[in-house]
């Protein structure tokens, strides 16, 4: 390997192309005056799997996208290793998640600003996730148009899908059309990242139009190491691209937008996290920061199995040929059909307890199942319902296990370690069969395959959500943001004790919002943006 010598010279440094590095990136670009450098550990965006909606299956276990972390043996899920798939690629995980678009509770928002963050209830910020959006469905109060983002409904109306909306309505939830507008709370089809049948991640909306701009350059295959400091003001980044090591130098700033397993782990191996740890590394301490990889959630799920009495799944298509043939000109002619599903088009949000003031479980549905989506789908009709805590009260950690930047971290997720996470992924579980036992749907279903009609009871159900559950890859908050002894960034995403760094991630979420990550990761980046180039007026003010 080659000695470290400088690369380029930038006022911006961001490091990851995911769901917030793409906007972050975009975004600053947009001043021709200012120049940024945007670091990916991943490859390019090539393979066409990552864009043909249902190929998630094919990229939720692949090396050369995805960085396939598993945590550590978790007690709360039987003492196995759960698999976590991120994305090592342009887009990150937005380009290789099931593109649900979920924003999250009003109420998430605001609670982040009853924690001490000001700018960051739902009415601050709306406009950002407004600002990213185009909504096919056209603007409104909640939702807008023209933005990077293509926010689009599900193509197709799968008759289980209807069937799990009607009978879910037959039991008093009620309609809901849009998960992203007034209220959460009800059933109904999700919309998706999706523009014409095709995935919109974060690289294809934000980042390939960038591209263009000769002040922004994108470097892929880029491992960062670490941070480089100027005393307790960050100047760069090293990095290692092929078997060569070189260096990113940041004017203005380091972006880190790696996300929740990632942006902690640069932290820690710069020096930047809980002294003793670092310690016993080597590593030498920059700045003792202990919430550094701490306060990590997770929303944890639980399946419901269960073989069609018709062929109509997913699973019926992908064992015939003929199927397959008809499927594939069905999406080449008309970007619809099997290949143009999201991972679950149909869900609902509701209350488990009176005593709770909105939504705190979500169920939804999958038209195909699998023992694991890694291993392909089952050899016989069937789907899926999943049942997952929106609120998890349940804490984890990740850490180093090397100062080695290629090792991965040490996830310990802890999972359904409260009483409260337990309970109502129990509920949830429950619900989801009070709906499968209700017309139209109980018409389709020929038998619960797992747990199974001999499981139960409260503690059985539990037993099987710890042995057959896992991760819905929504994890958060390792570098979250407050203003509490754990928080590791400020409201304006600085990293506490160190001029010119900010993350913006996953990882600076207060607590876990009620939806999926990326709507809100996305967000995120946006107000970045923002905040670093009014952070450069103010300095160049002073």
């Amino acid at each position: 390997m080659t000695a470290q010598q400088d690369f380029v010279d930038a006022d911006f440094v961001v490091v990851g192309a995911g769901s917030a590095g793409c906007a972050v990136a975009a975004r600053l670009s947009e001043d021709p005056a200012t120049r940024v450098v945007l670091l990916e550990a991943g490859g390019e965006d090539k393979s066409r799997w990552i864009h043909i909606p249902l190929g998630f299956g094919k990229t939720f276990a692949d090396p050369s996208v995805n960085w396939c972390y598993q945590t550590e043996p978790d007690p709360g899920a039987a003492d196995r290793r759960v698999f976590w798939p991120r994305g090592k690629v342009l887009g990150g995980s937005s380009s290789i998640n099931g593109m649900v678009y979920i924003r999250g509770q009003a109420e998430d928002f605001d609670h982040w600003r009853q924690l001490g963050n000001p700018g960051w209830s739902f009415e601050d910020v709306l406009p950002y996730f407004k600002r990213g959006q185009d909504q096919t469905r056209g603007a409104d109060a909640f939702h807008a148009t023209g933005g990077p983002l293509c926010v689009s409904d599900v193509p197709d109306r799968h008759p289980l899908c209807e069937a799990f909306i009607e009978s879910a309505m037959r039991l008093g939830i009620p309609r809901n059309d849009d998960f992203n507008g007034a209220t959460q709370e009800g059933v109904g089809y999700h919309q998706t990242t999706t523009r014409n049948g095709r995935r919109c991640s974060t690289a294809v909306g934000y980042l390939r139009p960038a591209m263009t701009r000769p002040n922004l350059r994108v470097v892929t295959g880029a491992l960062a190491e670490k941070i480089l400091f100027d005393g307790m003001r960050a100047t760069g980044v090293a990095f290692r691209q092929a078997d060569e090591r070189r260096t990113a130098r940041a004017a203005r700033e380091v972006i880190l937008c790696g996300g929740a397993v990632n942006s902690p782990q640069l932290l820690m191996l710069s020096g930047i996290g809980p002294q003793q740890e670092l310690a016993g590394f080597g590593i030498p301490v920059v700045h003792h920061l202990a919430g550094v990889g701490r306060s990590l959630q997770d929303h944890y799920s639980a399946p419901i199995k269960l073989r069609c009495r018709e062929p109509i799944t997913v699973n019926d298509v992908m064992l015939s040929n003929i199927k397959k043939l008809q499927v594939g000109l069905q999406y080449m002619m008309f970007r619809t059909g099997p290949l143009a599903l999201a991972t679950a088009p149909a869900a609902l949000f509701v209350k488990t307890r009176p005593e709770v003031a909105s939504p705190d479980i979500k169920c939804s549905l999958s038209p195909f199942s699998a023992d694991r989506p890694q291993d392909g789908l089952h050899r016989f009709s069937g789907f899926t319902l999943i049942a997952y805590q929106l609120r998890p009260e349940s804490r984890g950690e990740i850490k180093l296990k090397s100062p080695d930047p290629t090792d991965p971290p040490a996830v310990y997720p802890n999972y359904l370690t409260s009483a409260v996470d337990q309970q109502t992924l129990v509920e949830g579980l429950k619900l989801c069969r009070r709906i499968i036992a209700h017309e139209p749907l109980a018409r389709f279903v020929e038998a619960e395959f797992l747990p199974g009609p001999t499981v139960t009871s409260d503690d059985e159900l539990l037993d099987f959500a710890r042995r057959s559950g896992g991760t819905v890859f929504h994890p958060t908050s390792t570098c979250k943001m407050g203003i509490d002894p754990m928080a590791v960034v400020d409201p304006e995403l600085r990293v506490y004790g160190i001029e010119g760094l900010r993350v913006a991630d996953a990882s600076i979420m207060p607590t876990v919002v009620s939806g999926n990550t990326n709507a809100a990761s996305i967000m995120i980046g946006e107000r970045c943006a923002d905040l670093a180039r009014a952070g450069t007026v103010q300095a160049k003010a002073a």
